[in-house]
């Protein structure tokens, strides 16, 4: 480009190549300011020589050079002009790549799950090879406690009507599972957890303890649904059922009660050894630990207090849901019951002025607030455990 550009100040001889050699140092310019950048642009232009400009055909190329620094400028506004407004749609997929991003990195987690799943496997079937002697025992405990919570509430619905042979039979499997877990494990002395005392064991681990609180929790619910079976054996006169659904309620609320506190021996022992530290670390961590623990149970204690004093109310008070109706009354519904269908059994007229059988009723606010047919709210609260059905909740702490 400097030869070319030296043909505009050559000898008057060459006078004839002037015009080629203009014209071939501002296209060669032209060519180097279009690859320059805006800030460039400029200085290329007046440093053509006196002999370009006076020649038309530099004038010619001048307006060109013009023509084409405006439209240099206004091409590189446009593309600032497009560049902010690709700025929201350059967001966008950026935000569509932390989508895609997070979406890889679930499924390079599925695919190493995937790939580890053989090697999860051999270890679980370790796991449950050294424990399978609980694991076995706990599906056992589990599946007969389902069988006799369902078959007692089955009873129970079936008032006048339930079998007292599978009421019996109940109540034998119930006591002999207890007395067959007990023997089979006498060495461990696991009974000593119903009486506040610790089972003797060499070391209390975390799975020893789970154990003992599994293996009572289940005991104690076999125990007083015992209780429930003796009380279905109980005939109606001597015993109305009226009177079962109550002290079903009560069963089942100190049941629940007792639960909650026959576990705290052997986790406060647990918590005092806590710890592979030095002698003074371990006790005040283990200290602090069975404190806060102690605290929570406390909290708990004071909480069921307030529940167990309201069933006490209602199993003394023994609040009724209305009157015994009469027979006028009764005549004016066709003596028909509407939840049974049947003749009135010891009508009872609700504030509603609706009649039922008051064994009908009775059960209906085990589970309702409302009457049956107007909705009129009638009672406070409902009586839960009055079907003698009994928590599944595991009392692990």
């Amino acid at each position: 480009m400097q030869a070319n550009c030296s043909q505009l100040h050559s000898p008057p001889g060459a006078a004839g190549n002037e015009d080629a050699s203009a014209t071939q140092c501002v296209h060669t310019r032209l060519t180097e300011g279009s690859c320059l950048h805006s800030g460039d642009i400029h200085i290329q232009i007046n440093s053509i020589p006196k002999e370009c400009a006076e020649n038309p055909t530099s004038r010619n190329i001048r307006s060109g050079v013009h023509s084409c620094t405006h439209g240099c400028i206004h091409s590189r506004l446009r593309s600032h002009s497009y560049n902010e407004a690709r700025q929201p749609d350059d967001t966008a997929t950026e935000s569509g790549d932390h989508g895609s991003s997070s979406f890889s990195e679930f499924r390079y987690l599925f695919k190493w799950l995937h790939k580890s799943l053989p090697y999860i496997l051999i270890l679980g079937v370790k796991l449950v090879m050294q424990h399978i002697t609980g694991i076995s025992l706990g599906i056992g405990l589990l599946t007969t406690f389902m069988y006799a919570n369902k078959s007692i509430v089955n009873q129970v619905f079936l008032r006048e009507r339930c079998s007292k042979i599978q009421c019996a039979w109940l109540l034998v499997f119930l006591a002999g599972s207890s007395v067959l877990l007990y023997y089979t494990f006498h060495s461990q002395s696991l009974y000593y957890s119903l009486i506040f005392l610790n089972p003797t064991l060499d070391h209390s681990s975390f799975w020893e303890v789970l154990w003992i609180v599994g293996i009572t929790d289940f005991i104690l619910k076999f125990l007083f649904m015992g209780l429930k079976c003796l009380i279905l054996l109980m005939p109606s006169f001597i015993m109305p059922f009226k009177s079962k659904g109550y002290w079903y309620m009560l069963l089942e609320e100190s049941c629940q009660y007792y639960r909650t506190f026959v576990p705290i021996p052997v986790w406060f022992r647990y918590l005092i050894s806590y710890g592979e530290f030095g002698n003074v670390t371990r006790w005040s961590l283990g200290i602090l630990l069975a404190l806060l623990y102690l605290i929570l149970k406390l909290l708990d204690f004071f909480g069921n207090l307030r529940t167990f004093r309201r069933v006490l109310q209602i199993f003394f008070t023994r609040p009724s849901y209305g009157v015994a109706a009469s027979k006028r009354q009764c005549s004016d519904v066709d003596d028909i019951c509407s939840v049974c269908q049947a003749e009135f059994q010891k009508p009872i007229l609700l504030i509603c002025q609706h009649i039922f059988c008051e064994e009908c009723i009775t059960l209906w606010f085990n589970r309702e607030k409302t009457c049956p047919l107007c909705r009129t709210v009638i009672s406070d609260h409902i009586n839960k455990w009055k079907d003698g059905a009994t928590s599944s909740h595991f009392q692990i702490y």
